[in-house]
């Protein structure tokens, strides 16, 4: 499936169940990255069920082309933020400023809540993002339901 500002969004199994996206977040996703290139860029995703419906942009504690890391005085606020919203905090995202969609080996072996959704923005050619849930060293990709309007 492709964006509409020339995004691409795979999808791993048409039919199968996914995470929905408003098309406005996927381009904010996206604008952010290509803003913040060369360095990764990060935050948490929100929303309720299976609908992503805001993110929050966080620093990059790592300040790194190749890695991202949250402070934990900054993953608090999300999270309280979130609870003020009545929003749930559903996952994380982050760029990939020279490699494709898929996670690293370092985005593996730091996932630890089977339940979080991923979402990594690769800027690589013409934009794509991919979503996975990364359990017990595996990820798995999601099917991104990418709503418009």
């Amino acid at each position: 499936m492709s964006g509409g500002s020339g995004t691409a969004v795979h999808d791993p199994a048409d039919g199968a169940a996914g995470v929905r996206v408003p098309r406005t977040l996927t381009d904010e996703l996206v604008h952010a990255a290509r803003a913040g290139a060369p360095l990764e860029i990060c935050g948490l995703l929100v929303g309720s069920g299976d609908t992503v419906s805001a993110h929050y942009p966080l620093p990059n504690a790592s300040a790194s082309e190749v890695h991202y890391s949250i402070a934990p005085e900054d993953q608090l606020s999300a999270y309280l933020r979130a609870r003020e919203e009545d929003l749930e905090v559903l996952g994380v995202y982050h760029s990939h400023p020279a490699s494709p969609a898929r996670p690293s080996a370092t985005d593996i072996a730091q996932a630890y809540d089977p339940e979080a959704l991923h979402v990594i923005v690769s800027l690589l050619g013409d934009a794509e993002m991919r979503a996975y849930r990364i359990r017990e060293g595996t990820a798995e990709e999601v099917r991104l339901i990418i709503e418009e309007g």
